[in-house]
């Protein structure tokens, strides 16, 4: 079995070699010359190819192995063989690819269910979020994951409406006192000169490739605005959201990228040997560190005993067995971690 990156990195390769040949086979001179007079037998090659092979290459390489993945992506494979092989050759097995048609459009139909939950249960997540004592960005989804199913979709548009809520209604709000992750660095420095320079290539580049393309022109204004409101949105976030810790456990958000609870008696110890500290990032280890213009190291390493849940960008969700931290006070988050560890063990 391949392991690492490289291991990756083959079963991609394997997958865009199929789709290749497949197209190749279909939609090129040589490989219509190679087409026997009988092309069935060809095209349930191809169909074994997008229907099976494609949904194995693709959790192999994501390492993610589910029941309704290989659903989704048989299904889409379906849909694919409609525009991959000609129409006249798939003809006689049409009903296999308007079954994944069926499915497709069945799991459309339940994320429009979920999506219709979520807005008829905001009233009530609202006043959920409100009534929290945590933080919005970690009250928020606790009180959508209480009304609606936990699905990636609704995971994602939480995560696109804690942008628009940073970056347009949290103005008026001043940052609460507490122990932060980026006073020390020159993590909104770098978010600012980012801002800058999509303004400066919106100005610039947008008027020139209006007269190249349109289509083009506007899909670029359209991700830069949304890169800049991003960006703001995650300054606020940052600046609103200093680590946060009750009785059982820690909040740690890193504006609006990564933010994770760590549970205080899930602590298995806490790592501060400088070897270890300034070794390379390991794939189990998520770091709580703002970007710096120089290379920095964590203060403190936290090993846990159980892997932590740490939700990414566009609600993605992974699961680390370190947790790696850069505070602006490591002396008294340390202190804090051991007196709210041993206070819970003392409890029970």
């Amino acid at each position: 079995m391949f392991v690492g990156n490289r291991g990756k990195s083959i079963w991609l390769l394997l997958l865009g070699f199929m789709l290749c040949s497949n197209f190749m086979l279909y939609h090129t001179t040589i490989g219509k010359q190679l087409l026997p007079t009988q092309t069935n037998g060809v095209v349930i090659g191809s169909l074994i190819d997008l229907v099976i092979m494609l949904p194995v290459y693709c959790m192999l390489y994501t390492k993610k192995f589910s029941i309704k993945q290989a659903i989704v992506l048989s299904a889409a494979g379906c849909i694919l063989a409609r525009f991959l092989i000609p129409k006249p050759f798939l003809e006689p097995f049409a009903a296999v690819t308007w079954a994944g048609i069926a499915v497709e459009a069945a799991l459309i139909f339940f994320e429009l269910i979920l999506i219709v939950t979520f807005v008829r249960y905001m009233p009530q997540i609202v006043r959920k979020v409100k009534s929290s004592e945590l933080p919005v960005v970690f009250s928020f989804q606790q009180a959508v994951d209480q009304y609606v199913i936990k699905n990636p979709i609704i995971h994602a548009i939480c995560s696109e409406a804690m942008v628009f809520y940073y970056a347009f209604f949290t103005w008026k709000k001043k940052p609460p006192t507490g122990m932060t992750l980026y006073k020390n660095s020159s993590y909104i420095a770098a978010q600012i000169m980012m801002i800058h320079s999509i303004v400066i290539e919106t100005l610039v580049l947008h008027w020139w490739l209006h007269e190249k393309s349109v289509v083009i022109s506007i899909i670029l204004l359209i991700l830069n605005i949304y890169s800049l409101i991003f960006f703001i949105a995650d300054i606020q976030a940052i600046r609103l959201n200093p680590i946060h810790m009750n009785k059982e456990s820690m909040f740690l958000s890193l504006g609006l990228l990564k933010r994770a609870e760590i549970q205080f008696a899930n602590i298995a110890c806490i790592i501060e040997d400088p070897v270890v500290l300034q070794s390379k990032l390991s794939q189990d280890r998520m770091s709580f560190m703002a970007k710096d213009f120089e290379k920095v190291h964590p203060h403190l390493i936290l090993k846990m005993k159980e892997p932590v849940r740490v939700i990414l960008f566009m609600g993605i969700q992974k699961q680390y067995s370190q947790v790696a931290i850069r505070s602006d006070n490591p002396i008294q988050l340390k202190e804090m971690i051991v007196s709210k560890m041993e206070n819970k063990q003392e409890a029970e």
